[in-house]
């Protein structure tokens, strides 16, 4: 496994999948001049599924991209960032769709095959001289390099402090398998069906509706579980893409015992992707896991989970280092599934600080201590006697980011 969790290059060369070429370019979109269009062009007509924003509010880009997955014909996944292209109207559907046009016949492809993504402020119209100079000198730059793909996916960032990458190797059938993914988000983090941008791809044999039904799967067990600010954006989008030209090419499709060893290992790629959102949350100081079992099933228990950590009392309580457990408990009791109050029991970074529905005496200043002294807070909470458990993972509420937030557009 490779991963890049920072802006230095990792210590091992990345995983990346056969049959995908990468690059980064800076039209200008950006008033910084960093990076800010990214294409993803595939050698040859491949497997590609989305999932997308359930805001009722939707961007250009997600319902142009959306109308055309999944597909086994695609070939381009194109990126603006610095504009969301949301809230255009009919110019910003005409927007989007001219830059599947241009990226088609710089590519050789039609620009039905084309997928299209962007991000940034809302509610402005694309500059989009700068957005078809970018896609022209991205064009021009395509390369299966790892440092191709680093630029890639620096060209999606927006508020990120750093990249987000992520790959890793399966065997199967005797033949390696490769999974490397990227995505951006520090801000407008929230669970809802992709909650950022995000490519998963994979050089394996897997087919549409297969792609489809695994990305779902694979965003309900990890993007869906994380927040950052309970903001759902208009643009959220995480695509997959699958070549199938690993050194097996030419192999049937994986079946549903392949599959789902595939989708395992893509799921822990993912997941690490989204606790990098969460670390790299706007203004974020710490790193706020919620943990929940003895739920009457797991879907309980990630309700109860996502309640706590999108809490603001809660946030701000870890921010502050403050074992205030009080809040956890009583998040956990309007949550709106059935708990055991006197079952109850509540572990605060290894300290069981509510046990059975009791407090316990605690040394609160040494666990607030413990508390400060960590990027990474754990909250194990203990609901009931049922099976039901789930984790959500969360960033702290800092002045830093409502500082940064108050000033976004000015």
């Amino acid at each position: 496994m490779t991963e890049n969790a920072a802006q230095n290059d990792p210590p091992t060369p990345l995983a990346l999948p056969r049959g995908i070429r990468f690059a980064g370019a800076a039209g200008g979109i950006k008033a910084s001049g960093k990076p800010d269009v990214s294409l993803i062009v595939t050698d040859r007509p491949a497997v590609m599924a989305g999932v997308y924003t359930t805001n009722q509010i939707v961007a250009a880009p997600v319902v142009l991209t959306r109308s055309k997955t999944p597909t086994s014909t695609g070939r381009v996944v194109l990126t603006n960032s610095g504009n969301a292209n949301a809230c255009t109207g009919e110019p910003g559907m005409q927007d989007a769709k001219a830059m599947c046009d241009l990226a088609a016949k710089l590519t050789g492809c039609d620009a039905s095959d084309v997928m299209v993504m962007s991000t940034g402020v809302i509610g402005q119209p694309l500059p989009m001289e700068k957005v078809r100079a970018g896609i022209e000198d991205a064009a021009g730059k395509l390369g299966d390099s790892e440092a191709d793909f680093l630029a890639s996916a620096d060209a999606i960032c927006t508020t990120d402090q750093f990249r987000k990458t992520v790959s890793q190797t399966v065997v199967l059938r005797g033949h390696e398998y490769r999974i490397a993914a990227m995505c951006k988000g520090a801000g407008m983090i929230a669970p809802n069906m992709a909650t950022m941008l995000g490519v998963v791809m994979t050089d394996a044999p897997i087919g549409p509706d297969a792609a489809q039904a695994s990305l779902k799967l694979i965003a309900n067990e990890t993007f869906n579980r994380v927040s950052v600010d309970g903001h759902t954006s208009t643009n959220d989008t995480v695509m997959l893409v699958c070549t199938g030209m690993s050194e097996s090419d030419g192999i049937e499709e994986f079946g549903p015992d392949e599959l789902a060893v595939w989708q395992e290992v893509a799921t822990q790629v993912a997941l690490q992707l989204a606790k990098m959102l969460v670390a790299d949350g706007e203004g974020a100081a710490r790193f706020f896991e919620v943990r929940v079992s003895g739920a009457a099933n797991d879907e309980d228990a990630l309700v109860i989970a996502k309640t706590v950590a999108a809490s603001p009392l809660v946030k701000t309580a870890i921010t502050g280092g403050d074992p205030n457990w009080g809040r956890i408990v009583s998040a956990a009791g309007y949550a709106g599934p059935k708990i055991q109050p006197e079952r109850t029991c509540l572990v605060m970074d290894g300290v069981m600080v509510f046990e059975n529905g009791t407090p316990l005496s605690i040394d609160a200043a040494k666990l607030s201590q413990a508390m400060k002294a960590n990027s990474e807070v754990l909250a194990d909470l203990k609901v009931g006697d049922g099976t039901g458990k789930a984790s959500f993972w969360a960033s702290d509420l800092t002045e830093a980011y409502v500082r940064f937030n108050s000033l976004y557009t000015t």
